[in-house]
């Protein structure tokens, strides 16, 4: 609530609706309603408003004390499924009741209608009331002349007027005014004038007004000297290079911000502030010194992880970083990474047959441990305070359930950009030789041959050099699991020769994610999640073949745990089948496929160059735990395919529990899939690994219509 007045020229926009308001609180305090003892509680199972237009409801609900009940006490069907045991009551108050009218009241006041009336309608049942707030706005006050005096000595003063909260036949709105005064001294403030304030004066002359702000500018000033003071040793020098705001520049406001988000971001400091130095201040007119405060973070950081996945198996994870490294503003980190410990050579011990038996099948990707090992070195400050650059060399070796593994060594380079609404964008590039080894399969899918000699080429040894470009925008009230906000990403990824890849590794990628958290009441979220992706590539000769080839670990993949639920690890869209030659009994015309038992035929997902995904998930307490345990109930829906060819969507619906543990929630969902894998050719593989193509057209039925996912982490 605005104060009443202030001192200097500053007034209340009317003290006549101040009036009001504190009639109507003495109103309040008399009415004998104040002293009436309330006996039975009463349920709020709705609150409604009618005839308002100029403010919206919810405003007007944030504004009174009577609040509705939660979502699953206010909806009857909710209520009765749920027995009453979910969802916060809140209680009915009489005397607050009467108070709400007059708050009401006093919020159209505020708004620029001092005509408006408030009227309510009480509907009572057992153990419960629906109230409604009937409004009348009445004619609203409008404002004749906006004026902005003061700003003479201002270069580009029409830019400080240029679409401000409010104009010339605008609603007289006191919250307007207050914004529109704060929006002009934002404005001089990142503009060169520090001390800049604006006064308010309104000149009522009948039905209309006239607004007029007196701005005082103070003088000119821009960035002085900085001071560093931190703990002895601290590299003065390097800790200014970070500041956003350089001596001399003009003074803006939203560069101290800047280069304090900075300063933390740079992870060097555990405490850093960026204020004016108000000692030396007024010392030198037109000058603005800033003093620097900083605490060094720890100069060394071990780290270690263990987990488990459905896909990896146990897995395990060493990490060291130096900071300031060496006494040049440089963070040092060295990471370490092993999956498929228990499933892979030579850490297998069998435990395909135990606790990782998802992974039995997994001839390609989990024969064999996985692996990373990168080292980087970060310099912050890079070209200018808002820039970040990372040197990294890397080697690893790591798979795609059922589809590839991939080893390769190599060396990126990138740059983020910290824009001023928070934003990062990144430029990235990487050069890599490695190799793919995926199903026979898959190659002959893409080639409609089985020739050895072309599965040979591709799996040699490739330089693959590729140059991207992301941004990412995270609004989002937590990052572990979010209730409320958004995050969006945008990529790009090219390979070509230009960039040092070879014939046979060139595409372009696009992709773009979207997430969104809305808070429906207390405890309960819904959650949104759309995905959108293409893959382009050039037409590529391979020994006597040629075809749009895109490398296996650039493409699409869906169906698991975080996107359609409905399906097993990357077992939606497009698949091939292979079957060992010693399962098949024999070869007669003209069913071959009656030869062999359908159960003995194994998915070899290829993947495919276009994905849509979308997924919508209600989030809610159980009536047990209710501070560790929730429910959740979900439906997936996508689809994945390749250019030219067939785009079936699948919709896959579910439910799952949600434990809140410090890693993250652990999530268990299990997802309903009504429909059969997608058709695709079949290939006998001998001993040997040559292929033969036995059927164009085969299809392997699912043995069940439920899926279940153990993970950790949200699935957006």
């Amino acid at each position: 609530m605005w104060s009443i007045a202030t001192p200097g020229k500053w007034r209340a926009v009317s003290d006549r609706r101040w009036l009001a308001g504190l009639v109507g609180v003495a109103i309040v305090a008399l009415h004998p309603l104040a002293a009436r003892p309330q006996f039975v509680p009463l349920v709020v199972r709705g609150v409604s408003f009618t005839g308002n237009h100029a403010v919206e409801a919810d405003v007007l609900a944030a504004s009174i004390v009577t609040t509705q009940s939660a979502f699953f006490q206010s909806n009857g069907v909710a209520r009765t499924l749920t027995f009453g045991q979910l969802g916060d009551k809140r209680m009915f108050n009489e005397t607050e009741f009467v108070g709400d009218v007059y708050r009401v009241r006093i919020v159209y006041i505020l708004s620029g209608y001092p005509d408006a009336k408030v009227d309510t309608t009480v509907k009572r049942t057992p153990g419960a009331v629906r109230v409604t707030f009937h409004i009348t706005e009445g004619t609203p006050v409008r404002l004749q002349n906006v004026d902005v005096v003061g700003l003479d000595s201002v270069a580009n003063a029409w830019q400080v007027r240029l679409d401000l909260p409010i104009a010339a036949g605008d609603v007289a709105s006191d919250y307007k005014l207050h914004e529109t005064r704060d929006t002009i001294e934002s404005r001089l403030r990142n503009r060169g004038y520090p001390a800049a304030t604006v006064d308010f004066v309104e000149q009522e002359h009948g039905p209309t007004e006239n607004a007029r702000f007196e701005v005082h500018t103070g003088g000119y000033s821009r960035f002085g000297p900085i001071t560093v003071r931190g703990p002895l040793g601290t590299d003065a020098g390097f800790v200014a290079s970070l500041i956003a705001a350089r001596p001399g520049d003009e003074f803006r406001m939203n560069q101290i911000t800047q280069s304090q988000r900075t300063l933390y971001t740079s992870d060097l400091f555990r405490f850093a502030t960026v204020s004016i130095d108000s000692t030396w201040y007024n010392t030198r007119p037109g000058v603005v010194p800033l003093t620097v405060v900083v605490l060094p973070s720890a100069g060394h950081q071990a780290r270690a992880s263990v987990g488990y996945g459905t896909d990896a198996c146990f897995r395990a994870g060493l990490g060291w970083t130096a900071r300031n490294f060496p006494g040049t503003g440089l963070v040092f980190d060295v990471t370490g990474q092993l999956s498929k410990i228990g499933v892979g050579d030579p850490l297998g011990l069998g435990f395909e047959k135990t606790v990782c038996a998802q992974l039995q099948d997994d001839s390609v990707g989990s024969r064999v441990a996985n692996y990373g090992v990168n080292a980087s070195l970060r310099r912050n400050a890079f070209l200018s305070p808002n820039n970040s650059a990372v040197l990294s060399i890397f080697a690893t070796r790591h798979s795609e359930f059922e589809v590839y593994l991939r080893e390769e060594v190599g060396a990126s380079f990138s740059v983020t950009h910290n824009t001023a609404a928070n934003v990062p964008i990144t430029l990235s590039y990487r050069i890599a030789d490695g190799t793919t080894s995926a199903n026979p399969a898959s190659f002959c899918a893409f080639f409609n041959t089985c020739e050895p000699s072309a599965i040979a080429a591709l799996r040699q040894r490739r330089l693959q050099g590729t140059l991207s470009l992301s941004v990412q925008r995270t609004r989002v009230n937590n990052p572990l699991d979010p209730y409320r906000g958004s995050i969006l990403t945008a990529s790009v990824t090219t390979s070509s020769r230009f960039l040092g890849s070879s014939a046979s590794q060139q595409f372009t990628r696009f992709i773009g994610d979207a997430s969104g958290f809305l808070p429906v009441s207390r405890g309960i979220v819904l959650a949104g999640h759309l995905r959108a992706g293409i893959i382009m590539a050039p037409v590529t000769d391979i020994g006597q073949e040629s075809g749009n080839f895109v490398p296996p670990d650039q493409r699409f993949y869906a169906g698991g745990a975080n996107d359609v639920r409905g399906y097993d690890q990357n077992q939606l869209g497009p698949l091939v089948y292979v079957i060992p030659t010693d399962s098949i009994r024999h070869l007669t015309a003209p069913a071959p496929h009656d030869s062999f038992p359908s159960s003995a035929a194994r998915v070899a997902p290829t993947g495919g160059t276009r994905v849509v995904n979308a997924n919508v998930e209600l989030r809610m307490p159980t009536p047990f735990f209710a501070g560790r345990l929730r429910f959740a109930a979900f439906v997936d829906a996508g689809a994945l395919w390749n250019a030219g060819g067939q785009a079936p969507l699948r919709i896959t619906p579910g439910v799952g529990l949600r434990y809140t543990s410090p890693l993250g929630p652990i999530r268990f969902d299990v997802g309903y899939n009504r429909y059969d894998l997608q058709s695709g050719p079949l290939y006998e593989i001998n001993a040997d690994g040559t292929l033969k193509p036995l059927l164009t057209d085969f299809l392997k039925e699912r043995t069940r219509s439920w899926t279940l996912h153990f993970s950790i982490g949200q699935a957006f």
